[in-house]
């Protein structure tokens, strides 16, 4: 029987151990030992899924299509085979990665090790720089393009949405920001497969070194530099919403030691950091004051990122190399 309920932060969809043993027929995984449900997922339905053949994680897609995977499983299959510690997924028989579970879209994927941190020393920062590198350069043999879904067009859509729900001197920044990127244009920057959501709670660390990069279901084609600032925003800043001038160093050096940065690079960095501040303000604005029906979500803060925002803003000279 398929049942949806709400667990935690997120809209699950029930399945039982003997819907996945019929499921896991149609692949080489051997046998069913264990099934948890992870009760941190905010966009899919996880669980975790041992078998006598090892570890790993299953996912049923809540909102993404099957016509909008293939994308983001090939991209991870194409990384993984690269070298890059992220998610394998597994194929079933007929050498499918997508399968349907409980009426869902759904793929069992390789479990990474390691753990996530929510202060990263400097060799964190250094180790984590330089994978972001290894990860653009390993994208640049993958052949499919997905425009950025949360790019200019959408943010001149989100803007008018969430400004009944700001006060007139959040609006007046959020219309000006949002103007002032679509007026910018960061195509002639270099160009590629992108994270773009390489918080730190998507990233698995074993020590010092990366583990695994997880969750890829925002994944698109864009500059290369956007993804470094969206990482750079959450990995390098003080509890203040201000940029830590070490840690964001450490970071892009070993970054620029991977996949040296372009003069070109160098120019836009301040604006880019801005650019990822209002991405993720805006959608945090969204998902606060226009939560999608039936879904129960721990709303973060958008207010985070609209003081990270105004202080790259305030910021006249940004730290660089």
């Amino acid at each position: 029987m398929n049942r949806r309920e709400n667990l935690s932060m997120s809209v699950y969809t029930t399945v039982t151990e003997a819907e996945l043993t019929a499921w896991l027929s149609d692949y080489s995984l051997g046998q069913l030992l264990d099934l948890q449900g992870i009760a941190s997922g905010i966009e899919n339905t996880n669980y975790f899924v041992t078998t006598s053949n090892g570890r790993f994680v299953l996912t049923l897609f809540e909102k993404l299509t099957t016509s909008e995977l293939p994308f983001y499983l090939n991209l991870m299959a194409h990384l993984a085979r690269h070298g890059i510690p992220c998610p394998a997924p597994m194929a079933n028989r007929r050498n499918q990665f997508l399968g349907i579970l409980n009426d869902k879209p759904a793929c069992i994927v390789s479990r990474l090790s390691g753990k996530s941190t929510t202060t990263p020393n400097l060799a964190q920062c250094a180790a984590m720089g330089a994978m972001l590198a290894q990860m653009h350069i390993a994208g640049t043999s993958f052949s499919q393009i997905m425009p950025n879904p949360r790019g200019a067009t959408w943010r001149r859509a989100t803007a008018p949405q969430v400004r009944p729900f700001v006060n007139e001197e959040q609006a007046i920044l959020l219309d000006a920001e949002v103007l002032l990127n679509h007026r910018i244009d960061n195509s002639t920057l270099p160009q590629g497969l992108i994270h773009a959501d390489l918080f730190r709670d998507n990233v698995l660390l074993e020590e010092d070194r990366v583990g695994g990069l997880i969750d890829f279901y925002f994944a698109c084609t864009d500059a290369l530099l956007y993804d470094v600032a969206i990482t750079v925003n959450d990995w390098c800043m003080n509890a203040d919403g201000t940029l830590d001038i070490v840690r964001a160093q450490t970071f892009l050096r070993a970054y620029h030691a991977v996949r040296p940065f372009q003069e070109s690079e160098k120019l836009a960095w301040p604006q880019m950091l801005r650019l990822a501040a209002l991405r993720f303000w805006l959608s945090r604005l969204f998902d606060k004051y226009l939560p999608r029906d039936g879904e129960l979500i721990h709303a973060h803060d958008p207010g985070h990122f609209e003081r990270i925002l105004k202080n790259h803003i305030a910021t006249s000279d940004t730290v660089w190399l």
